[in-house]
C-alpha cells in the first residue's frame, strides 16, 4: 500500500500509523480485510489487480474504508473512473508532500480530498457540463442538507460539520446519506464536487506568491 518515500512522508505526522504494505492488488485487498485501516493508498497501476479494481472491491465491503488514489496518472479519465469506483481522494505523486498528509487526515476523518491540480480541472469540467445541461437536483435538498453539503464541499468531516452546525454527529451522517441519495452521487468526493459546481463553496483564495517557483 505504501513504499519507502511515501512511508517517510507519513512518518512526519505522529497521528498516522502505517499498519501494512502490499506488494500487489490482491494483497492490498487481503491486508485491508485483515487490518481494517481507516485509509488505504492505491496506485492506478499495481501488479495483479490494478488500483481501480481494488478500489471498487473495497467500496463494496460492508465496513467502509477510505480510499485514496496516489498516482502519476492524473488524466481526467482516470480521475473520473476512480471517483466512480468509490475513491474518497485522488492525489498526484508530484504534489507537495504536505498534500499527502492533508489527504490522509481528511479521508481518515471521514472527509474527501482531491489534489488541488486535479480539483481545479474537475470543478471546471463540472461547471461547464452544468451550464450546458442545467438541472435542479439541488432543489430537492432541504436548507439543512445544503448546509451539510457545503461542509462536505469544504472538506470537513462529519464531526467538524456537527460542531459547526450545532448538531450531533449521527444527525450529520444521516443528512450526508440523504444528500448522496438525492444528488445521485456515490461518495463524498462527488458530493463535494457538486457543492463547488453549485456555488455552495467559495473558491479558495490564492496565497501570496502561489504558482511561483
Amino acid at each position: 500500500m505504501v513504499r519507502a518515500g511515501v512511508r517517510a512522508i507519513l512518518a512526519r505526522d505522529p497521528r498516522i500509523e502505517v499498519v501494512a504494505e502490499a506488494g500487489d492488488g490482491h494483497e492490498a485487498v487481503l491486508l485491508t480485510g485483515r487490518h481494517r485501516p481507516d485509509v488505504v493508498l492505491l496506485d492506478i497501476q499495481m501488479p495483479g489487480l490494478d488500483g481501480l479494481t481494488v478500489a471498487a472491491r473495497l467500496h463494496r465491503e460492508p465496513r467502509a474504508v477510505g480510499v485514496i488514489m496516489l498516482t502519476t496518472f492524473g488524466q481526467d479519465e482516470y480521475v473520473t473512473r476512480a471517483l466512480e469506483e468509490g475513491a474518497d481522494g485522488f492525489l498526484l505523486k508530484a504534489d507537495d508532500p504536505r498534500e499527502l498528509l492533508n489527504g490522509v487526515r481528511a479521508v481518515g476523518a471521514g472527509g474527501a480530498y482531491l489534489s488541488p491540480r486535479v480539483a481545479g480541472r474537475v470543478i471546471a469540467g463540472l461547471r461547464a457540463h452544468r451550464a450546458a445541461h442545467p438541472h435542479r437536483s439541488l432543489d430537492r435538498l432541504t436548507e439543512r442538507e445544503r448546509e451539510v453539503l457545503a461542509g462536505v464541499g469544504a472538506g470537513l468531516s462529519n464531526a467538524e460539520i456537527a460542531g459547526l452546525l450545532h448538531l450531533v454527529e449521527g444527525t450529520v451522517k444521516a443528512h450526508v446519506s440523504a444528500v448522496l441519495a438525492k444528488l445521485g452521487v456515490r461518495n463524498r468526493v462527488e458530493a463535494a464536487i457538486a457543492a463547488y459546481g453549485a456555488g455552495l463553496v467559495p473558491p479558495r483564495p490564492r496565497r501570496p506568491g502561489a504558482g511561483q517557483r
